[in-house]
């Protein structure tokens, strides 16, 4: 639930629903570059992640607990990313969570993202 009462699910983050309309998932990804790690690269980064949020929230006036964090988790994933393979539909779930919040600006996200890809295409 957002700070406004809002379901989370029912908020629409374009940044992001752009990236599942891509299919660019770990699965498709590797078999396209022939790589047999059936696990993404990026996963112990958004594990810490995790587990950083989980620490700094729990006390604070956010109102975002680790409950709070896998609850939405659960149900972004269940729901508007059921489509997504795991890890990716966590990873997605979780940028959801911290945009539809105002942790994070979308327009940071998308600016943050056309880094990284002219990166990696670079």
């Amino acid at each position: 639930m957002t700070a406004a009462g809002v379901p989370l699910e029912s908020v629409a983050v374009d940044t992001l629903e752009q990236i599942v309309r891509r299919n660019q998932t770990w699965p498709v990804m590797a078999g396209k570059y022939g790589v047999d790690n059936p696990v993404p690269p990026w996963k112990t980064s958004l594990d810490g992640m995790c587990d950083a949020i989980d620490r700094s929230c729990a006390g604070d006036d956010l109102g975002f607990t680790f409950k709070d964090r896998r609850d939405e988790e659960d149900a972004l994933s269940a729901t508007r990313y059921a489509g997504l393979p795991y890890p990716e539909n966590q990873l997605v779930a979780l940028a959801h969570s911290l945009v539809a919040r105002g942790l994070i600006d979308e327009d940071e996200l998308q600016k943050r993202l056309t880094k990284i890809r002219a990166r990696l295409e670079s």
